[in-house]
């Protein structure tokens, strides 16, 4: 069995998202610390009526047994919500309350780049992890890959046996300046929308015109075939239905001239 890598090396990983070497390698940091992450869209239906989205930080207004009142911090939307719906981070990477599917479906979402990463508990073994890692821009599951953390008998962790660590925030550390094994180096933790430093605008959503039903009888040559002018109230007529009128018209001339010579 190999033994933990040399810390000669500077992570290229903010040391701010890395535990303390000293620290347990359990789901939760030592002071409890931790943020809540929806992992549905809430409540479920089209875009427009979704109070809360997938990947949203949530801040938790109460606790009410299963069912909690969160709001958004990306949007500061409120709703009532399953609490399973959620999990909880720590150290901006490490889930608790995620499975493969969920993580895979984080990790697509937009902010994420390859080398985007989060860890979460095993859902085949308990107590022990799984570090999913984006390894190209496509969006699908076949970008994600998965990599079991194995613990031994001492507590210490590793995914390829010659390499061991004594807790994740080594392993994060070690596998964001070498790769050694993986599908590409580690690169910053799964994005949560409301949480990390990237700006959130707030767009209105797009308004909807939809122009009234053309009356063709009271539609004159002049809409059609006419130059727009300067003043004039605008033409029912689209440019592009336009278009389509006068290449209707000389494809039909052209076959009358066709027809005739043919009758000639």
């Amino acid at each position: 069995m190999g033994s933990r890598p040399s810390k000669g090396r500077r992570s290229s990983l903010p040391r701010s998202i890395l535990l303390d070497h000293n620290e347990s390698p359990e789901p939760h940091n030592m002071d409890g610390r931790y943020v809540v992450v929806s992992l549905y869209n809430y409540p479920s239906g089209g875009p427009a009526e979704c109070s809360i989205r997938v990947g949203e930080r949530l801040n938790v207004l109460s606790d009410e047994g299963e069912w909690w009142k969160v709001s958004s911090s990306a949007t500061g939307q409120e709703s009532y919500m399953p609490s399973s719906y959620t999990a909880k981070v720590s150290n901006r990477w490490l889930f608790v309350g995620l499975s493969r599917e969920k993580a895979e479906e984080l990790l697509l979402l937009p902010h994420n780049q390859p080398g985007s990463f989060l860890i979460r508990e095993s859902e085949t073994k308990p107590g022990s992890h799984s570090l999913s890692v984006r390894k190209n821009n496509r969006v699908d599951r076949h970008s994600i890959k998965h990599y079991r953390i194995h613990r031994l008998d001492n507590g210490w962790l590793f995914i390829s046996p010659r390499l061991t660590f004594s807790t994740l925030g080594q392993l994060v550390e070690y596998y964001s300046e070498a790769s050694d094994g993986l599908c590409c180096l580690l690169g910053d933790p799964c994005y949560i929308q409301g949480s990390n430093n990237v700006p959130v605008v707030n767009c209105p959503p797009p308004v909807s015109v939809k122009k009234p039903t053309i009356n063709w009888k009271d539609v004159r040559g002049s809409m059609i075939f006419g130059t727009k002018k300067e003043g004039v109230e605008e033409s029912p007529i689209s440019e592009g239905l336009k278009e389509s009128i006068n290449s209707y018209l000389s494809m039909t001339e052209a076959c009358e001239d066709c027809s005739k010579s043919w009758e000639t």
